[in-house]
């Protein structure tokens, strides 16, 4: 059986002489494994296609739950990724993080969505890698059901807690003052704006999501926030991250 559909490439890994075999991301039906046949052969038409980060119009031929390339035309390369590598970098950890949480076979546009937008923001629009990595992280939280509560101190009740800190394991938002009854687990402060940017990521208009006008010590404490929640939510590190964290330090 054909099917049409558009995906994006999550991982890519050689397989045999001249094939790879793709984890892609698409549209109808969720994370798939796909094997595209001679794709590395020079001249192939389906090499532009068969690399990680590269969206495209896909025909998929099924035999017994297996899948392989047969046709594909790129929609979008997001050279501008690919020509930074710290923007290569962060674009592949999301590729990363996506393949964890994405399931085989279970369709979620949401999620392809997000990544796209992603990808977009990063190749297009000047804004803060770390603003646009914080808004990946915690709306991926969302769309997983593991955002964190993040509308009143969970002990008192105020919505808008005085020196607001986020349990990173039980994910509930306390004041300053509350902390003693908000659970045991590690807290992490909320300074600055961050608390609002978060709240926006979460509930604001998505169109306007990278809106937000944080930077300097704010941004990078809501870059640590979403991060630090993210990894502990799914109990797990990326290799991707470690890389593009070394790039950021400069290696």
């Amino acid at each position: 059986m054909h099917i049409n559909t558009q995906g994006l490439v999550l991982r890519e890994v050689n397989y045999k002489e001249a094939d790879k075999i793709l984890t892609v991301l698409t549209a109808e039906g969720g994370k798939r494994t796909v094997k595209a046949r001679g794709c590395r052969r020079k001249g192939s038409r389906l090499a532009a296609c068969a690399q990680l980060l590269v969206y495209s119009e896909m025909t998929l031929f099924e035999y017994r739950d297996y899948y392989t390339l047969n046709e594909a035309e790129s929609l979008q390369q997001f050279w501008g990724v690919k020509a930074d590598v710290e923007k290569l970098a962060l674009g592949s950890y999301c590729a990363q993080v996506l393949e964890a949480v994405a399931e085989e076979g279970r369709s979620d546009p949401e999620l392809l969505s997000l990544i796209l937008n992603t990808l977009y923001a990063l190749d297009k629009l000047n804004k803060p890698q770390a603003l646009v990595k914080a808004a990946f992280d915690l709306r991926l939280m969302y769309l997983t059901g593991d955002e964190p509560m993040l509308d009143p101190c969970a002990d008192c009740g105020a919505h808008a807690p005085a020196q607001p800190q986020l349990s990173l394991s039980e994910g509930v938002l306390c004041c300053g003052r509350c902390r003693a009854g908000a659970g045991d687990g590690p807290f992490l402060p909320l300074e600055g704006g961050t608390l609002e940017a978060m709240r926006h990521f979460v509930y604001g208009d998505p169109k306007r999501r990278l809106s937000v006008p944080a930077a300097g010590a704010a941004l990078a404490c809501m870059a640590e926030v979403c991060e630090r929640f993210l990894t502990g939510q799914l109990d797990r590190g990326f290799q991707t991250l470690d890389f593009y964290k070394q790039l950021k330090a400069g290696m």
